[in-house]
């Protein structure tokens, strides 16, 4: 893929951003879904690609825009892609007014990406430096320790991020008798899986339960930032097993690695913060102006960028969403 166009997905995932802020606070998930989507669907259609979504907002009967299968890009194209997309990562996070809500965006050439049913997946994930150190098979307690060990850490010093949720009790109460900090979240674990990856954010290793596709988008970012994944998928009755089976699935107990999940050596992602957290800034007003904070990296280079953009609103082109302030096109 050319280099250039990972500033391109930025420009979708800024657009996602942007549509989905206004609702912050506001307790409409599902209008703040449809505003990310709306924004993320219009962009893409202005990039160089010929791309096919592999991780998006379902199936085709289940969602209008950016479905699994979906060809979006601009017509003539000879890149052939396949995207991961994820427009809000948090659509409960801006409902509520909380932080780490994001918009994400992953590329790469097409069979890169695992085509994952919507499910529940068991994880652990974790930054460079504990790369090789964890097994999803072992105790948590060989884990943590092997992770303290990389980071040159006390097993009490370190910090494991987890969805709190009713299925993770035990795992909780493992983790609390080995003595590791915990830092309980209520839902974003794209979010906190790239924390581990990222000095400074206070987040030494993911692990528990939580979507399946969410588990490919954090296997892409770490791969690009140079983190591990761990993963199996957790059928939680008949539908789920028949909906990995027609995704090609036929192993539900097979552990899958970074590698699995997002494989190739040309991965680009764009991620822009909705609301504040520890990886990036959320969307910021004043006037008729927003600012938005974005994350970009490729793991053909490993190089990560952050970008502050400054929009006039106003100014923006005509297949951007309209009235951003006022919420009036997301009532049409």
């Amino acid at each position: 893929m050319q280099r250039e166009l990972t500033l391109e997905f930025v420009r979708v995932t800024e657009a996602a951003a942007l549509a989905a802020a206004p609702w912050m606070g506001k307790g409409q998930e599902k209008m703040a879904d449809k505003a990310a989507v709306d924004a993320m669907r219009a962009v893409f259609d202005t990039i160089s690609i010929s791309g096919t979504v592999v991780i998006g907002e379902g199936e085709k009967d289940e969602a209008p825009r950016l479905y699994i299968g979906e060809k979006i890009g601009a017509k003539n194209s000879f890149n052939e892609v396949d995207i991961a997309v994820d427009p809000l990562e948090g659509t409960t996070l801006v409902a509520r007014g909380l932080p780490n809500a994001l918009a994400v965006v992953a590329v790469a050439e097409k069979g890169s990406f695992l085509k994952a049913p919507d499910t529940y997946m068991e994880k652990i994930a974790v930054g460079p430096e504990a790369k090789d150190k964890i097994n999803l098979d072992a105790p948590v307690e060989d884990n943590l320790r092997a992770v303290a060990d990389s980071l040159n850490k006390s097993v009490k010093d370190l910090t494991v991020i987890i969805l709190d949720r009713p299925r993770h009790d035990e795992l909780i109460s493992e983790i609390r008798k080995v003595g590791s900090r915990i830092k309980l979240i209520s839902d974003g674990d794209v979010a906190a899986g790239i924390a581990t990856a990222r000095k400074g954010s206070g987040v030494d290793v993911m692990i528990g339960i939580g979507g399946a596709t969410e588990g490919v988008l954090t296997a892409a970012a770490l791969k690009c930032l140079g983190g591990e994944i761990q993963a199996r998928l957790k059928c939680r009755n008949k539908d789920d097993e028949e909906k990995a089976a027609k995704f090609g699935i036929k192993d539900l107990d097979r552990l899958y690695c970074t590698d699995d999940l997002a494989k190739g050596d040309d991965i680009m992602l764009a991620i822009t913060g909705v609301t504040d957290g520890e990886l990036l800034k959320g969307v910021r007003y004043s006037w008729n102006n927003a600012e938005t904070h974005s994350l970009v990296t490729r793991s053909k280079t490993g190089t990560v960028r952050f970008i502050r953009t400054e929009h006039i609103i106003t100014n923006k082109p005509p297949y951007f969403p309209k009235n951003i302030f006022n919420l009036d096109y997301a009532r049409e």
